[in-house]
């Protein structure tokens, strides 16, 4: 005796529900990640694609092609800006900075920088770049 049944299990998953939530996420984290890290507009180098280092309590120190300083928007000298890192360390033990370097400035002003990390014992740093166009 064969039993019939009307009710077919389903064969395929709609996914388009899935795809607009997968969408929708990832707009929200292209904006938030962009929006997080703030500093000058300088002329970056060009890199190969790396991960970032974005998060909220990111730093981004900027050295332009004159060489001065700035602390994300805020101009400061190389006492200032120990001054200011010691404080954020203070409240966060361990937040990344973004150094931020124009492609026209002297190298000894982005080693200042990172000489003056390397003092705090401030490891989580990067060089931002731009990406590498083919």
């Amino acid at each position: 005796m064969q039993v019939q049944s009307d009710s077919k299990p389903y064969d395929d998953i709609n996914i388009t529900p899935m795809l607009d939530l997968a969408y929708v996420l990832l707009v929200i984290f292209i904006i938030m990640t962009t929006a997080t890290v703030q500093g000058m507009k300088v002329n970056l180098p060009k890199a190969s694609a790396a991960p970032s280092l974005a998060q909220q309590t990111t730093k981004a120190i900027t050295v332009t092609n004159d060489g001065k300083i700035f602390l994300d928007t805020v101009p400061v000298t190389l006492s200032e800006l120990e001054q200011r890192l010691v404080q954020q360390r203070a409240l966060t033990p361990e937040f990344p900075v973004v150094v931020r370097g124009d492609s026209q400035t002297q190298y000894q002003n982005v080693m200042d920088v990172l000489d003056l990390l390397g003092r705090l014992s401030i490891t989580q740093v990067g060089l931002a770049t731009k990406p590498l166009v083919k």
